[in-house]
């Protein structure tokens, strides 16, 4: 099939920013503008285009990315919507992975606000050239100036305004266009219409300041231009936009836009910047092997095929929808190819160009496409598509791990059946959605970014999968272990009336030092128990410690001695001796003065330093030991311990006491013995839980 459009004007790209700047009116202004919808959505009336889940127009958030293409001045621009919430983050970083340019969006009062720094990072870590847009101009308080500082000394963006506004608040009407020299004001009753006037005589210093500004950027770009800026003090518009074009793809510099997108004021020139000066795939370098740096693919039709699966979804109509990038080459419907992650091809039956949750059935992928194919059904997020003869191995795309976790049961019989199939569906769309199943709690536990990002998945297993929960804290997994050494005899002895049951032990229980687990040791003389019976007196013991008889947690960190016994020529067998232990063991336990344990993990939290009082208060408040503090990157990072059962919620809490700016991360570390009073209270409630009497 022949391109429709030419790869040099095709651009990949997305809009992130912190929650609540704008991303999705933004993203509704674009595609009216272009020609893509003929209503405009809003997100307030939950009829925004690219929040088309139920549970984002119910909320008027932003929880899964979106894509869609429209065209603008000639060029194809498929825009990709992302979340701005922490919960969501897994979104936004499979999204920056595949695309080319980024939009960086800023309200105009709240500046960079705590995600816009965390989207940042990301895109830094892909390489994303980015132009920024200080979105809500209209707003009491905007600061455009402010912003654009921010932007610089914050996330150390190079930030050029390619234009400047004109007011603010409720007199902005309008922006000064730098590269033009001319204002573009609009109407007051209708953003869309606008008209190119003169700059307005008490802005004319400000516009020749800030033109200045920007052609010394440009300057500072080109020893060519330098050298012609010092001579002629000016340079022409086309030089403009070949510098700062070629700067942005280079990350040096970031055009900086602003407007007002849900009073529609700036969108048009702010989709000249994207058309202007973010990359099209030909201006990407070509993509490598994971596994061999020399090998690389060329962004071009004519190489062989190479594609990034990014995104998952489950269709109820089409079934498993697997989003590609296409880096190199072309595919077709029901062609074969190789998923060189996993070693196995697969047919792709149908190719898809969505417009949020609409579809258009295309026939062939092109380089520099992103799309949807439906029938992979053994690819997973981060896979590599190829072919078997050309195999190229991409690098894949790194999640965070979750932080947080509940236990879920399902709410009846039937519903049991269905939420195996509904997890594994969407664990299988979300990389940070972890489902295990625990034993000890017999719980199926549930973990994810936080609260929100679980809170909709089970959600979204009663909606589209008709599946109802009982959704809890998930129990922590205690430990038991004894304090000092026990030693004692135990008879097993049965009559039936037929071949009896007999088995007499002698052991000694004591405990070992923390994580040193289990030992057990025969001393037994004399052959008082045949060689045989042994193995069933380590099984009874461990037996016994599956399931202690202080709380019915498992015993740890114990040694058993067995130091003697005897048996019965008839009545002794393998069975007898298992129990005779079992038994033995759990009355000896109980007399090592036992004590219960709980896994405590070693936490790390990063906050801004304004935070760290209020961080560290909240690690003491849960049982928690400050091990150090040290400064990293303008930042104090909090070491410490802490116990497990003190760690749910947390995430929300540093969030809300960093004011969304901290994080943190922890592991497991060790056990340790529990304070009496708590011991008391989950021993009581343990058996209760299994009627231990």
């Amino acid at each position: 099939m022949a391109r429709t459009v030419q790869l040099s004007k095709i651009r990949n790209i997305g809009i992130m920013a912190h929650i609540d700047a704008g991303k999705t009116t933004v993203s509704e202004r674009i595609l009216f503008y272009t020609g893509k919808t003929h209503k405009l959505g809003e997100v307030h009336d939950g009829a925004a285009v690219m929040d088309w889940m139920d549970q984002e127009r119910e909320r008027g958030i932003t929880i899964t990315s979106a894509a869609t293409t429209t065209t603008w001045r000639e060029h194809r621009i498929t825009l990709i919507d992302t979340p701005g919430h922490v919960d969501f983050t897994a979104e936004v970083e499979r999204s920056l992975r595949v695309l080319d340019g980024a939009v960086a969006l800023f309200c105009a009062v709240g500046g960079v606000q705590p995600q816009t720094e965390q989207v940042w990072r990301q895109s830094e870590k892909y390489n994303v050239p980015k132009i920024a847009f200080i979105n809500k101009m209209d707003r009491v308080g905007a600061r455009f100036f402010d912003v654009v500082a921010d932007i610089q000394s914050t996330l150390g963006g190079n930030a050029v305004p390619m234009v400047i506004p004109i007011g603010a608040e409720d007199k902005f009407r309008g922006i000064i266009d730098l590269v033009e020299m001319k204002a573009v004001c609009y109407d007051e009753n209708d953003g869309a219409t606008f008209t190119l006037e003169d700059i307005p005589a008490d802005m004319a210093e400000d516009a020749k300041k800030w033109r200045a500004i920007l052609v010394e950027k440009c300057a500072e770009q080109d020893d060519e231009l330098l050298q012609k800026f010092l001579e002629e003090g000016d340079v022409s518009r086309e030089e403009i936009l070949t510098i700062i074009r070629k700067a942005t793809i280079e990350r040096r510099v970031v055009p900086v836009y602003c407007g007002s997108a849900f009073k529609n004021k700036g969108i048009q020139r702010l989709l000249d910047g994207i058309v202007n000066y973010l990359p099209s795939p030909e201006d990407i370098p070509p993509i490598i092997h994971a596994k061999e740096e020399d090998a690389a693919r060329c962004h071009s039709d004519d190489d062989a095929f190479a594609a990034l699966a990014f995104k998952i979804v489950s269709d109820k109509h089409m079934g498993k929808l697997t989003f590609i990038r296409v880096y190199s080459g072309t595919i077709t419907s029901g062609a074969v190819i190789y998923n060189s992650s996993r070693q196995k091809e697969q047919r792709i039956g149908r190719i898809i160009r969505m417009h949020a949750n609409r579809q258009e059935a295309i026939d062939e992928a092109l380089c520099g496409d992103i799309v949807a194919v439906v029938g992979l059904t053994q690819t997973r997020t981060g896979d590599t598509l190829c072919l078997r003869d050309s195999p190229v191995q991409l690098e894949s795309i790194e999640f965070p791990a979750p932080v947080i976790s509940i236990s879920i049961k399902p709410a009846s019989r039937q519903d049991n059946d269905k939420m195996g199939s509904a997890l594994h569906h969407l664990a299988d769309e979300d990389p940070t959605f972890v489902v295990s199943f625990d034993p000890e709690t017999s719980e199926t536990i549930l973990s994810g970014m936080g609260e929100l990002h679980l809170e909709v998945l089970v959600e979204r297993m009663r909606r589209e999968y008709g599946v109802a929960g009982d959704v809890g804290r998930p129990e922590v997994a205690y430990r038991e272990t004894g304090t000092s050494p026990s030693e004692g005899v135990f008879k097993y002895v049965k009559q039936t009336g037929g071949r009896g049951q007999y088995a007499h032990v002698v052991m000694r229980v004591e405990p070992m030092g923390p994580g040193r687990g289990f030992s057990f040791e025969n001393e037994v003389k004399g052959g008082n128990i045949p060689t045989e019976y042994i193995p069933a007196v380590e099984k009874g013991v461990i037996s016994a410690m599956h399931k202690g008889p202080f709380a019915g947690y498992p015993v740890v960190d114990m040694r058993v001695v067995l130091l003697d016994g005897s048996y019965h020529e008839v009545d002794s067998n393998e069975h007898a001796f298992t129990e005779a232990s079992r038994l033995c063991f759990r009355k000896l336990f109980m007399d090592s003065k036992p004590e219960l344990l709980e896994p405590v993990m070693s936490v790390e939290v990063t906050v801004p330093e304004e935070f760290m009082g209020a961080a560290s208060g909240s690690i003491c408040q849960r049982r928690g030991r400050i091990d150090s503090m040290d400064d990293q990157a303008g930042s104090k990072i909090i070491r410490s311990m802490v116990p497990l059962s003190e760690m749910f919620g947390y995430s929300s809490t540093i969030r809300t006491l960093s004011q969304g700016r901290g994080n943190f991360t922890m592991h497991f570390e060790h056990y340790e013995a529990v304070p009496f009073s708590l011991a008391e209270e989950i021993i009581k409630k343990r058996r209760e839980q299994n009627k231990i009497r």
